[in-house]
């Protein structure tokens, strides 16, 4: 048998495994001294020692005359991961960010490598039927009273809140009027609260429906009686309307009370959608499933597990009760799903999604599932909101820090005792600038605020304190 040149062998086929053992070794290795070599969540320096940094290392970038596959791998993953902010570091919780489980990033390798293209069964033959399985059976947990469940695989947030916007408009647009069938009718309006999340607005426009009625949100929920006057008010002057809550708000974790605002849109006859792509992994804990009370009522529910799932990106979710919500993505290209393939019995892939080619994200979801099961991922959901609670508590405790208010779910909101704005943006960015730790930012009708957002289910109270303590030291006195 011929042997391919170094660096050309494939990751497939019978062989393909002994071709990546090595490599993954000095992948490994390089994984082991970045991390080393950055010595804490954020590389120090900020964005130009950063970039000066990668630009040193990998000169030549594009060299005429390769340097071989160990050695491009060893100079490149060690550099990414010098510089890479680390969530699995306890001080690194600024963001929606979560540290991978190992095991699902073993999956996530095997799927690269098998690389099945999810746009057409004879491309993904295996995972086409596993994402079948593994989709409906977390639909079955959103919607547990629903005969025939199902979701769609997306990007994340944003792809599911995109695609409920598109539904929503596809199943409320009617050609005409009754009484003037040529007449256009009315486009979908959204509404949606202050506390929405950013795509709710961008995929509107995308869509080229009208700028969606923002409510105001002074306590960071969308509230039932703002709704009821809203809807009430466009009774009558507006056509289909779209009501949109969130359960996990970016900024604080805020859950808007679902039950009732789907009370609300029952009544007005409005379409609800529920962007629960921080929240929905509360659907794994028997302790806090309950915050999610009214999620099977939505029509659709976007769900996230790169962020309370422990997924590497992407791994997001857009469910329904039924597959004729779903009617409106269908799509035919002869090359793909030919009527007399879909009449012969080979699945239609290529309705599922809004992509043509895409990876099977699902093999890591499913190998998690099975492995860790419901009662082990809720234990992990439980473990990462008692770390909040714990951070709240020594921010109550401490009496140089104010605490927005008690986690809702794994966010917490705080500021040094009399700090402004500006003082705050400042320690924040000197964190980041040091490496010591990465917060986030949250502006408030009661100011700007730091945001320690909690996803390392493994966050010790220790941690916690010397985060605390990292602030306070750049706090001027």
């Amino acid at each position: 048998m011929t042997v391919p040149p170094a660096g050309t062998a494939l990751a497939g086929g019978t062989n393909g495994p002994r071709a990546l053992r090595p490599l993954l070794d000095t992948v490994l290795d390089a994984l082991t001294t970045g991390a080393e070599d950055r010595a804490g969540p954020l590389p120090p320096g900020g964005p130009d020692t950063v970039t000066r940094a990668v630009r040193d290392a990998c000169h030549p970038v594009f060299p005429d005359h390769g340097t071989g596959p160990h050695t491009a791998l060893r100079t490149l993953v060690h550099t990414l991961t010098a510089g890479a902010a680390d969530p699995a570091d306890p001080h690194c919780a600024a963001h929606l960010h979560c540290p991978p489980l190992a095991l699902a990033t073993a999956a996530d390798l095997a799927a690269c490598a098998l690389n099945p293209s999810m746009d057409s069964w004879d491309q993904a033959p295996a995972a086409s039927a596993l994402e079948a399985l593994t989709s409906r059976a977390l639909a079955a947990l959103v919607y547990p009273q629903a005969t025939d469940p199902d979701a769609l695989i997306t990007t994340g947030g944003t792809e599911s809140n995109q695609l409920a916007l598109l539904l929503a408009r596809e199943a409320t647009t009617p050609a005409g009027t009754a009484t003037d069938p040529h007449r256009p009718a009315r486009p979908l309006q959204i509404v949606c609260g202050a506390n929405a999340h950013h795509s709710i607005p961008r995929s509107a426009w995308l869509l080229g429906l009208p700028e969606p009625l923002t409510l105001p949100t002074p306590d960071g929920i969308l509230t039932p009686d703002t709704v009821h006057t809203c809807l009430a008010n466009l009774a009558g002057r507006a056509g289909p309307v779209l009501l949109t809550a969130t359960a996990g708000t970016t900024d604080s974790g805020a859950i808007d009370p679902l039950a009732d605002l789907a009370d609300v849109a029952a009544q007005h006859g409005a379409r609800f959608h529920i962007d629960a792509a921080y929240g929905g992994a509360l659907l794994f804990s028997d302790t806090h499933r309950n915050a999610l009370h009214g999620l099977a009522r939505a029509h659709t529910v976007g769900l996230d597990l790169h962020k309370l799932g422990w997924q590497p990106v992407a791994a997001g979710l857009l469910a329904v009760p039924g597959p004729a919500t779903l009617a409106p993505l269908a799509h035919q290209a002869d090359y793909l799903n030919a009527d007399d393939d879909t009449e012969a019995g080979l699945p239609d892939l290529l309705s599922r999604s809004l992509r043509t080619t895409r990876r099977p994200d699902i093999l890591k979801i499913a190998v998690t599932l099975k492995a860790l099961g419901r009662h082990g991922l809720g234990e992990l959901v439980d473990r990462t909101l008692a770390a909040a609670q714990t951070l709240a508590d020594l921010i109550e405790d401490h009496p140089r820090y104010e605490l927005h208010s008690r986690p809702a779910l794994s966010t917490v909101l705080f500021r040094p005792t009399g700090a402004d704005d500006t003082t705050l943006a400042t320690i924040r960015r000197t964190l980041l600038t040091d490496g010591q730790a990465v917060l986030g930012r949250a502006t408030t009708p009661t100011g700007l605020w730091l945001k320690a957002t909690l996803l390392n289910p493994h966050t010790q109270p220790g941690d916690l304190t010397t985060l605390l303590k990292l602030v306070e030291g750049h706090t001027p006195r």
